[in-house]
């Protein structure tokens, strides 16, 4: 057994290379702790959201505070709440962020998974539209 202690991760900003707007990560578990499985909270500001991106292995999203809108391309966003999951599947291209207008958090389970950065979700995108 290894336990990891949230007190040990601090948190910090996101990357604004892979980022837009106010979002903080604490990295609770990742490969340079030694395990398969990566576990990062991420707190997400009223407008603030990933660029799209994807997978080399599932992603577990679990909503931990306020509201998550995630979307993966072709379909509608879905609109998430404090106790809601969703599993994104391995070479989807999607994102995730705060719903308009509200804040979120959630904490993000990658199973042996790398990620490729893409582009930024366009403000139009953002708000649904098409």
């Amino acid at each position: 057994m290894r336990v990891f202690r949230s007190n040990d991760a601090p948190v910090g900003p996101v990357d604004p290379a892979t980022f837009l707007g106010q979002a903080t990560v604490q990295r609770l578990a990742h490969h340079a702790t030694g395990v398969p499985v990566g576990v990062y909270r991420v707190a997400f500001s009223d407008g603030a959201r990933t660029n799209w991106h994807k997978h080399s292995g599932p992603q577990w999203l679990f909503v931990v505070e306020g509201r998550v809108r995630v979307q993966v391309q072709g379909s509608d966003a879905e609109d998430l709440e404090t106790g809601d999951a969703v599993v994104v599947a391995p070479g989807e291209r999607h994102w995730h962020g705060a719903v308009p207008g509200s804040a979120g958090a959630h904490i993000a389970v990658n199973i042996n998974a790398a990620t490729t950065w893409l582009e930024p979700v366009s403000d139009d995108e953002y708000q649904g539209n098409k």
